[in-house]
């Protein structure tokens, strides 16, 4: 290999993924250097307590307390961020590296999320690279096969499990048969669940990871604040029961098309939403902590991207691969086109969307609540394809799933406005729709 300058690096946070890019720096050095054309090194690093044990050697590297000092070093080439948040450190730090003419790599995908538009702007003004991968499915390559491999297609919809641990949660339910809390307990014990889960639970993580997608996909603006949400606090074990009695798996799918018109994009339609997929479809085969993205192409088809979301080694792998390209100096835009270029989208009319939908209600154990619930989807619009009612004797109620033809979404919304004021309901119906 030709003797060549090496990139030098400064990592802002030492958590589990900056510990783990500096594990892996040590152990695959050499390789890593024949890839990129010439050596990485680390030359500082900061976070916020520098006497922790990180299990990994630092003693060989600059501390600095000052990170935002790292923007204007000469002697640093490019500095990775790996301390998250949408907003704060990590947000400054990033407006001062690029604005600087300092390449930037970061796992940070809220902030990608909430600012990743007026970064790239910036990245662009000052001519350098703004890197993301790790942002998204952890050390699956999906940035990477949608910026580049894809480049060429149309892209007409993208979608997948986002979220590593809602997918442990759903699939462990499924596998034992266990109540959502008593898995959510397991999971946070296991460091599958942070101690505060909200992020994962409520859907909000897997949708700073879809409107990523959405733009790299679609060629638009991200549009975080137009995704819908809903997480999956309220899937019961009984809900994943009756989906596995109708051929089905519950998954939380995150899903992004972009409505043509004459070439033009028209609408963005984004959504995070708990799925029943069908058994022979691929997603509903990934099971723990994985991750899957689906995008289908005009030209290439379907293409499925699977691997592990999260943890030390693939995360860490996915920053050292964006490192390498800056290395090599491969940059390009952060969103596949110059940001100018990003078209901005009206939120597209979900209730619009034609499909099917499983609708599950606890109701109180007494004559006449089925044909409440059935006349209410009668005058809604709705056409019933089944209906399963079995007791639930835990609470004295009974569960009522019922599974919907082909229809338009907006009517499953009016069956549960025309059925909110009813006292035969025992809390709130979830709403699960069907992937086909």
């Amino acid at each position: 290999m030709t003797e060549t300058a090496p990139l030098r690096l400064a990592i802002v946070g030492l958590g589990t993924v900056g510990a783990g890019v500096i594990r892996l720096l040590e152990v695959n050095g050499d390789l890593v250097a024949r890839r990129a054309g010439r050596r990485i090194e680390v030359v500082a690093i900061s976070a916020r307590d520098r006497n922790k044990d990180r299990g990994v050697d630092l003693s060989a590297y600059e501390w600095v307390d000052d990170m935002g000092s790292l923007a204007t070093r000469n002697d640093i080439d490019t500095v990775v961020e790996l301390i998250g948040g949408s907003d704060g450190p990590a947000l400054t730090l990033a407006r001062q590296c690029l604005g600087q003419g300092k390449p930037f790599v970061t796992a940070n995908k809220a902030m990608i999320a909430h600012h990743g538009l007026d970064l790239a702007r910036e990245a662009e003004r000052t001519g350098v690279a703004l890197k993301y991968e790790a942002a998204v499915a952890g050390g699956v390559p999906v940035i990477k096969g949608l910026r580049e491999g894809a480049a060429a297609n149309r892209i007409m919809r993208v979608y997948g499990i986002l979220n590593g641990t809602c997918n442990f949660i759903l699939s462990t339910m499924e596998r034992d048969g266990t109540a959502f809390a008593d898995v959510l307990e397991d999971a946070q014990a296991k460091g599958y669940a942070e101690a505060d889960p909200t992020f994962d639970i409520d859907g909000i993580d897997a949708a700073h990871k879809l409107s990523i997608l959405a733009s790299l996909a679609f060629g638009t603006e991200i549009d975080f604040p137009d995704v819908d949400i809903t997480g999956i606090r309220h899937v019961l074990a009984a809900d994943i029961r009756e989906a596995a009695a109708l051929g089905y798996k519950i998954r939380l799918v995150g899903m992004a098309e972009c409505e043509a018109e004459g070439g033009e994009n028209v609408g963005l339609f984004q959504r995070v939403h708990p799925m029943l997929v069908p058994t022979d479809h691929p997603l509903a085969h990934v099971d723990g902590a994985l991750n899957a993205v689906v995008a289908e192409g005009n030209f290439v088809g379907r293409l499925f991207f699977q691997g592990p979301g999260a943890g030390e080694g693939p995360t860490a792998s996915a920053v050292v691969a964006d490192i390498i390209d800056i290395a090599r100096d491969e940059y390009g835009p952060a969103f596949a086109m110059p940001a100018e270029w990003l078209q901005r989208q009206v939120k597209a009319d979900a209730g619009q969307r034609i499909g099917r939908a499983y609708l599950r209600f606890l109701v109180k154990d007494r004559p006449g609540v089925l044909a409440e619930i059935t006349a209410a989807m009668r005058d809604a619009g709705v056409s019933i394809e089944s209906v399963i009612q079995r007791a639930q004797h835990e609470d004295g109620g009974v569960l009522v799933a019922i599974v919907t033809h082909a229809g338009a979404l907006s009517c499953v919304e009016d069956v549960l406005r025309r059925l909110g004021g009813s006292d035969s309901l025992l809390g709130a119906p979830m709403v699960m729709h069907i992937l086909d």
